[in-house]
Order: structure tokens, then C-alpha cells, then sequence
């Protein structure tokens, strides 16, 4: 039963049925998404090097957070083209607009990972190697 506002409870059996959508969501990405596919694999292969390399915690959270990141901000991009690819092909610039912000928004975020990775995860790695 809904509240005055119209929420409804969240219980275990809506935060199971939440559960469910978001694994739907995952996989719909890995079918239908080569770029979504291609994050998985940088970062099925980075994480175990991000946690490997981290000097700290902190570092640690950063390195694989950051890769997280990406694969979020992709699914966000994925889900707008979705939306617009539902209302047809025609072409309309608030439609192109929208896709490229979405694609920028990934390009940022791969932007940040890399910066991420490069002061946090590679510069220190090899000024350790040289000092050994």
C-alpha cells in the first residue's frame, strides 16, 4: 500500500524485483552494446592490476572506481540512444544532440579513468620498479 505521497514500501521483495531490473539492464548491454562489452573487458583485466598495484585503500577505490565509472556512464549514453531509437529513425538535432552528449560523457569518463590510472596506478608503479 502507497503513503499519502504515492511511494509504495521497499521491502526485500521490491529490492529483489530491483535486483532483477538492474541484472536485466546489464544484460541487454552486453547483447546489444559492443563499446559495453569492451569496458567489461578493460575492466575484467584492470581490476585485478588496480588491486594489485594500489599502494592503499584509497588508491585501490579510485583505480577500480574509476573503471566503474566508465561502464556506468555507458549505460547511461546506451539507455539515451535507446530512448531516441524508440521514436524512429529520422534525424532531428536535439535527438543528435543528446547522443553526442551521452557519447562525451563517456569520453570524459575515460578521460578521468585514464588520468586516474596515470597518477594513481602507472607513475608510482614505475618509480617503484626504478628504485628496485
Amino acid at each position: 500500500m502507497a503513503d499519502s505521497y504515492g511511494h509504495r514500501p521497499r521491502g526485500p521483495a521490491r529490492l529483489l524485483a530491483a535486483t532483477r531490473w538492474s541484472m536485466q539492464g546489464l544484460q541487454a548491454a552486453w547483447l546489444h552494446e559492443s563499446s559495453f562489452r569492451s569496458e567489461v573487458l578493460v575492466f575484467a583485466l584492470l581490476s585485478p592490476v588496480g588491486w594489485i598495484i594500489a599502494p592503499g585503500p584509497v588508491e585501490r577505490v579510485l583505480l577500480i572506481g574509476s573503471l566503474l565509472a566508465v561502464l556506468a556512464l555507458e549505460l547511461l549514453n546506451s539507455s539515451i540512444e535507446a530512448v531516441i531509437e524508440r521514436y524512429g529513425p529520422e534525424i532531428h538535432p536535439l535527438a543528435g544532440r543528446a547522443k553526442d552528449m551521452g557519447s562525451a560523457a563517456v569520453f570524459v569518463g575515460l578521460i578521468g579513468g585514464a588520468l586516474t590510472w596515470a597518477s594513481l596506478g602507472i607513475v608510482p608503479l614505475v618509480h617503484r620498479l626504478m628504485a628496485a
